[in-house]
């Protein structure tokens, strides 16, 4: 190869290979700054892509969660009320049969009828006030407990309102209730003895869905922790490996401006011709 001052081949392909390692260079320190390997479209547009799609999923399935805890909540307060109001059942219930004896004295039936009368009113009481985020599952005419299952929303669960009112579809009490007499007491055990069978009924159905909730919760939650380890098997970076090669390209690195400088030594060796 001739010798010339104009123009320095060796230089060139120094330059170009020590620009090649300090670009990979600056790519691993991306990756152990990030955690990334894959961080932009530019690294991989691809693998990107297909990360962001995931990405969208948890997201979705994120709102899906909430929805489910929002529905348990509700369902564990609907719940709690029926369960109230079957303690209440089995009170009115003795309060009924001690009414039915004939013997009683005026003051002990009073007694026990005005005792029945706060144990009755208790009961709307509850049920009334059994409402979770503006859903309430057990008044007449209560909102049915939905909730979405996948990450597009199309899909839910829902669980019919059991109506725990007073005269409503499992209470056969009335609101004006008594057991004043023998013979108005004994048609209250009656009422109320269906009552206890039908809120038990209601309280199965309930427990049934709040159960299915459980279970619709915990298949997405083991569901997100699975797609996100996907996508971190897509874009994480391995950070040992990364150590690895940053320690290989820093050492490139050195050699490539030592083989530079050399390289840009050379023209100066023209001048030994003329010596």
């Amino acid at each position: 190869m001739a010798f010339s001052v104009n123009t320095n081949a060796g230089a060139f392909a120094a330059l170009q290979n020590l620009n090649k390692t300090t670009a990979d260079l600056n790519t691993i320190q991306t990756q152990i700054n990030t955690g990334l390997k894959v961080a932009s479209a530019k690294d991989d547009a691809a693998t990107f892509a297909i990360a962001q799609t995931l990405r969208g999923d948890v997201a979705g399935l994120n709102a899906v969660k909430s929805s489910l805890d929002r529905s348990q909540s509700t369902i564990d307060v609907a719940i709690a009320a029926g369960e109230a109001v079957s303690d209440l059942l089995i009170e009115l219930k003795e309060k009924a049969v001690a009414a039915k004896d004939a013997g009683l004295d005026t003051a002990s039936r009073t007694s026990l009828n005005n005792d029945f009368s706060q144990l009755r009113d208790q009961i709307t009481s509850i049920v009334s006030n059994a409402e979770f985020n503006g859903t309430n599952a057990v008044e007449s005419g209560g909102d049915a407990i939905v909730a979405i299952t996948n990450d597009t929303g199309s899909n839910t669960i829902t669980i019919a309102a059991q109506d725990l009112s007073l005269g409503g579809d499992n209470i056969s009490i009335t609101a004006a209730q008594s057991i004043g007499t023998a013979a108005t007491a004994s048609a209250a055990v009656d009422n109320i003895e269906s009552s206890i069978a039908n809120v038990n009924t209601s309280l199965s159905e309930l427990g049934s869905g709040a159960n299915r909730l459980t279970l619709q919760g915990t298949f997405v939650s083991q569901l997100s922790d699975a797609i996100e380890v996907g996508i971190g098997n897509l874009v994480d970076a391995d950070l040992a490996q990364a150590s690895a090669d940053l320690q290989s390209l820093q050492v490139k690195q050195q050699l490539g401006l030592q083989a530079l400088s050399i390289a840009n030594q050379a023209p100066s060796t023209v001048l030994s011709l003329f010596g």
